[in-house]
């Protein structure tokens, strides 16, 4: 028994020294922890300490001062301390008029990602849908000039492509209005997994006279339901982690490794995607640059039953870090852009 009371006091005390830290960036000495309420003093503080930091979660930056966590020690306190905090009113309040001015999803990435960014005060990093299932709304085919049309393709889920397309041989308007009903015949509510056997049949079943431009305007259908962008990861916030720099021995590879798409993709290829929350720190990064900085992601799903596909966001900052508020704002993030996508993909 005495053993889980020390255990559980040397717990409250790495628990003391990560959140002054975390708040000062000063050393924390046992006078200051024992002002905190613990309840003893500071000779057994000092006790407590010494065990901390031979386990290797604590060290003295200086003789003469007090200790700081090492990655382990923040490690523990991530997973045996951290205290998530829901988001503030006015913090959900933002989320919500944010998402609400969005228009598609590419809006949907950048007003989280800024978003993100503001509430952690890190570098927010958002990635598209990886393998979301895109779904035809609606196909319009429009004549610009002779031997020229445009092929506009809107999805359910907001994304508007435009392909300008040439015809060896020109068609006239009721030729043109022929092609999209025929196309809408055959491919109404295609997704990007069933567009080309949609224009495989399409293009079998149509008049001679049309098998050209159906041929065309199904190459164009096909290429904007599969995407060209789906693993882009936008990132917000760079100024952030320049403003604390002094976290960092150097901070130069921390910026240039944010500007490398690949090292971002291995951060989030780090993450379970049935996680809700995932925090690497210090060396538990995958990249040398990040050595220093500590990763937190989350997962969300772009559909009502996950037919979008899943992805990641995060955010990238200091190992000295307020975990709990970071932790809470990626998973609510993370929540609320769930939920939005699943009901804009039920409109």
């Amino acid at each position: 028994m005495a053993r889980n009371s020390a255990q559980s006091r040397r717990l409250d005390v790495l628990r003391a020294i990560v959140t002054q830290y975390v708040a000062t960036r000063e050393p924390v000495g046992s006078k200051a922890i024992a002002t905190g309420g613990l309840g003893v003093s500071s000779a057994t503080i000092r006790n407590d300490m010494a065990v901390l930091e031979e386990a290797g979660l604590i060290y003295q930056p200086h003789t003469s001062a007090g200790r700081v966590p090492t990655d382990r020690g923040y490690r523990v306190f991530v997973d045996r301390l951290a205290r998530l905090k829901p988001m503030s009113a006015p913090e959900r309040q933002a989320l919500e008029a944010f998402l609400s001015e969005s228009v598609d999803i590419d809006d949907v990435v950048e007003h989280s990602v800024r978003l993100l960014a503001q509430v952690t005060h890190q570098v927010a990093l958002v990635q598209y849908p990886g393998s979301r299932v895109r779904t035809l709304k609606h196909l319009e085919v429009l004549g610009l000039a002779p031997g020229r049309i445009l092929t506009v393709v809107i999805t359910t889920d907001g994304e508007v492509g435009e392909r300008t397309l040439t015809l060896d041989t020109p068609l006239d308007d009721a030729q043109l209005v022929a092609v999209r009903d025929h196309m809408r015949a055959h491919c109404d509510t295609a997704t990007s997994q069933t567009a080309r056997s949609c224009v495989d049949a399409a293009t079998a079943s149509c008049r001679p006279e049309l098998a050209a431009a159906i041929t065309a305007v199904g190459a164009a259908l096909t290429e904007v339901l599969r995407g060209t962008g789906d693993a882009k990861i936008v990132v917000a916030g760079a100024a952030n982690l320049a403003r604390g720099a002094l976290d960092f021995r150097d901070i130069a590879p921390v910026l240039d490794a944010l500007e490398e798409q690949v090292v971002l993709m291995r951060l989030f290829s780090e993450a379970d995607p049935g996680e809700d929350l995932h925090v690497s720190i210090g060396t538990e990064n995958p990249h040398d640059a990040l050595a220093e900085a500590a990763v937190v992601t989350g997962t969300y799903r772009a559909g009502a039953d996950n037919s979008g596909g899943s992805a990641h966001l995060g955010i990238v900052g200091p190992m000295r870090m307020d975990y709990a508020h970071t932790m809470s704002s990626v998973r609510a993030v993370a929540a609320y852009l769930s939920r939005y996508l699943a009901q804009d993909t039920d409109q």
